[in-house]
């Protein structure tokens, strides 16, 4: 397809990045020479300096051509003036990138429907949510949801003594009661699709997929299960910690935002909830920490805006004995920095929007036998983790999936019938109507029909 994307900051050029690794045409537009450059040199992609609600650049763009037209700048409103000149200059599609707050929903709703806009997205909400579900369920190194929360993809570490280690997928499965499906093991620099026969092992970091009412049973027999974080301390005052703070606080969570800015830590004070404590200081300075009770709280959440101070304060606190430590890493480098000092949490927001935007692109490229809804990439990138729902036309409908000649790492994880989650067997059919999850390593699914060989 071919792609246009306006804004080429941490959050496009990682778009851009992903875009270029699905093979879609991409032309950049961004105002400074110097980016614009630099994502051509980088991605070998096509790229034009201006402003990226000029008419006259959109019209040098051939932004009529345009499959898909997205808009990151770092402005909300001039993202989507962006979007609506592109509309109706003739893209077919148009994404926005609107991260203010003061956008609620119902206005969000209007904009979206007044200027003909596709989809919104914001990447510093995506981020909270995404830490808040890990806080909910803090055995977990990144939780994943399906299907209106139906179904949760939960990662974690298995460590030396674990009740997982050591012990095979098909022993584990003899439990009726429970339904779940272990469905992605990296080791090493190894990521793959396990079998019945595949054997758990220390320092393994695996994908469980079960029915969301059943996770924390789940975690609870296998003796993983920890308490929900009910006291958190946030370091840095970013629009996401506003946003994780509104979420905890609406949940009763203890929440303290640390923030070195004094008219930021002001702002916050005055436009979030009585219940969250604001404090401007350094949350590196571990006197401080420990004054403010670090020592006590159940979690740390560590997202300044520089990733060499999140890992530091992650790690102190994790030395501290903090029993939950969650850092914000955008840098590629910094994330292996990070998980070699035993971080397990660790999230990008631009990673999180990358996913959106490519998942929306596949999205639009299916056209039979199913609709994508969600996709996923987990395990540090190596496994893509997708929703498709079944169309009447789909070919297989009515087979029993020990009778689908599936691709080699491929896996069928689950099926939501209606009410019903599934953690399907062989014996199982998909039926037109259904929800699948599927997950996938080094295979691009576009369509359900993709898993077929």
């Amino acid at each position: 397809m071919r792609i246009i994307v306006v804004g080429c900051g941490k959050i496009g050029s990682t778009i851009i990045e992903s875009l270029v690794e699905e093979h879609h045409e991409v032309l950049a537009i961004d105002k400074d020479y110097a980016v614009v450059n630099k994502m051509i040199e980088t991605y070998d992609v096509m790229g034009i300096c201006g402003n990226g609600a000029s008419y006259d650049k959109l019209i040098e763009a051939d932004v009529e051509r345009a499959d898909l037209f997205v808009a990151v700048t770092e402005t909300d409103e001039l993202n989507m003036l962006s979007c609506f000149i592109a509309s109706k200059l003739g893209a077919r599609h148009t994404v926005a990138r609107v991260r203010n707050s003061e956008y609620n929903t119902e206005s969000l709703r209007y904009i979206k429907r007044n200027l003909s806009l596709n989809m919104t997205i914001n990447p510093e909400l995506l981020a909270a949510e995404a830490i808040y579900n890990v806080l909910r369920l803090p055995t977990a190194s990144a939780v994943e949801t399906f299907t209106a929360r139906q179904f949760e993809m939960i990662e974690l570490y298995v460590h030396q003594g674990s009740a997982l280690d050591g012990v095979k997928l098909m022993d584990l499965k003899k439990n009726p009661d429970m339904q779940f499906l272990i469905c992605a093991i990296k080791r090493g620099e190894e990521t793959f699709i396990p079998n019945g026969s595949s054997e758990i092992k220390s320092g393994d970091k695996i994908a469980i997929i079960a029915p969301h009412d059943d996770t924390h049973t789940l975690l609870k027999n296998f003796g993983l299960l920890k308490k929900q974080a009910r006291s958190v301390i946030i370091v840095g005052g970013s629009t996401t910690a506003q946003y994780l703070a509104r979420l905890l606080s609406k949940n009763r969570v203890s929440v303290k935002i640390i923030e070195k800015d004094k008219e930021r830590a002001q702002f916050l004070g005055e436009n979030l909830p009585e219940r969250v404590a604001v404090l401007c200081g350094d949350g590196t300075d571990p006197e401080l920490m420990k004054e403010e009770g670090i020592t006590s709280v159940d979690a740390v959440v560590a997202i300044t805006g520089k990733d060499e101070e999140n890992i530091l304060i992650a790690y102190d606190a994790q030395l501290g004995g903090v029993g939950k430590v969650i850092v914000k890493v955008n840098r590629d480098g910094l994330f292996d920095v990070a998980e070699k000092l035993g971080i397990e949490s660790i999230f990008s927001p631009r990673k999180l929007v990358a996913d959106v935007v490519v998942r929306y692109a596949r999205a639009l490229e299916s056209s039979i036998g199913s609709t994508m809804e969600t996709l996923y990439s987990v395990m540090d990138g190596e496994v893509e983790a997708l929703e498709f729902e079944v169309m009447p036309d789909f070919t297989h409908v009515g087979v029993a999936l020990k009778d689908m000649k599936l691709k080699k790492n491929v896996l069928i994880a689950a099926i939501l019938r209606g009410n019903d989650a599934i953690i399907p067997s062989g014996d199982d059919v998909i039926q037109s109507g259904d929800k699948i999850i599927v997950v996938s390593s080094q295979h691009r699914l576009c369509e359900l029909s993709d898993i077929i060989r």
